[in-house]
């Protein structure tokens, strides 16, 4: 799916105005089960956010800003309130995607009400379109819990990354045959109880397939599939912005070198007072 649109920045950076545009919706990422493969990319800021737009159907305020933003070692230390500023800045600075916040570790596992409440407040402050909550069958009925009530869920199996104390580290999912009967049944469960797609990450190929087939919504992968209806990456892992990333990460660019010797250019150019020259200085009126 093609969007041609104009950004009229004449008047504010930080909010730019698209002539014409229409935000893609939950039901519209639903229809795209089976077909034009959906495009999903992280985003935590106003500036990412417009440069991601264009390009992508949904943008996930990912809780992987914990690591990618904060320095954390995982994503156990995002709070609510920073998933809350981040997610605001986002769809301040998006017109076309669906915008999916991530739930924080903490904020949803004690209840349904409990997940109710935190993701309300998401949803009322930052204005995006829908939440995603990692877990298998046993949040099917917070998912259906927060469907009932108006607000859309992408849910998340296989890979979880906020139960990787419990997972015991972030190797791929699915091997064993009793792993792969859980994860399927963790999708049906999701599925069925209304969650309008799913994340599907670090899955065995064979297993991610399977989901595919196995449940009516859309699927996202992320290290699973290319027939998954979508993927999701990191946006800073594809741009090449670290020197580590995971197996399924495909690098794109190498802006962190290309950073870095932007950066290296600039501290010559001051050292040597080469800048700022003439065209960055001001000179009085006659």
């Amino acid at each position: 799916m093609s969007t041609t649109f104009t950004i009229d920045t004449s008047t504010s950076r930080a909010n730019p105005t698209p002539a014409p545009m229409k935000r893609l919706t939950v039901p519209a990422i639903q229809r795209r089960k089976g077909k034009e493969p959906l495009v999903m990319l992280t985003a935590y800021t106003v500036r990412m956010a417009q440069l991601l737009d264009p390009h992508c159907d949904l943008l996930l305020v990912g809780d992987s800003l914990g690591q990618v933003i904060y320095g954390f070692p995982s994503t156990l230390q995002v709070t609510l309130d920073m998933m809350c500023a981040h997610g605001a800045a986002v769809v301040r600075g998006s017109y076309h995607a669906v915008v999916v916040i991530d739930m924080p570790f903490g904020s949803y596992e004690a209840s349904p009400e409990h997940a109710f409440a935190s993701a309300s407040r998401v949803m009322a402050e930052t204005g995006a379109a829908a939440i995603k909550m990692e877990g298998g069958e046993a949040m099917a009925p917070t998912v259906a819990f927060l469907t009932a009530r108006g607000i859309p869920v992408m849910g998340h199996i296989g890979l979880t990354p906020q139960a990787v104390n419990a997972l015991g580290g972030y190797g791929a999912r699915g091997r064993s045959n009793a792993e792969h009967a859980k994860i399927i049944g963790d999708a049906r469960a999701i599925a069925e109880a209304g969650a309008f797609a799913i994340v599907a990450e670090g899955v065995v190929e064979p297993l991610a397939r399977a989901i595919v087939a196995e449940v009516s919504c859309p699927v996202i992968g992320i290290g699973a599939s290319a027939d998954c209806d979508g993927q999701v990456l990191v946006t800073e892992d594809m741009l090449g912005m670290f020197e580590r990333t995971a197996r399924f990460v495909k690098k794109f660019d190498d802006l962190g070198a290309r950073i870095t010797a932007a950066v290296e250019t600039y501290a010559g150019d001051v050292r040597s007072r080469a800048f700022p020259g003439p065209e960055q200085t001001y000179q009085p009126k006659e």
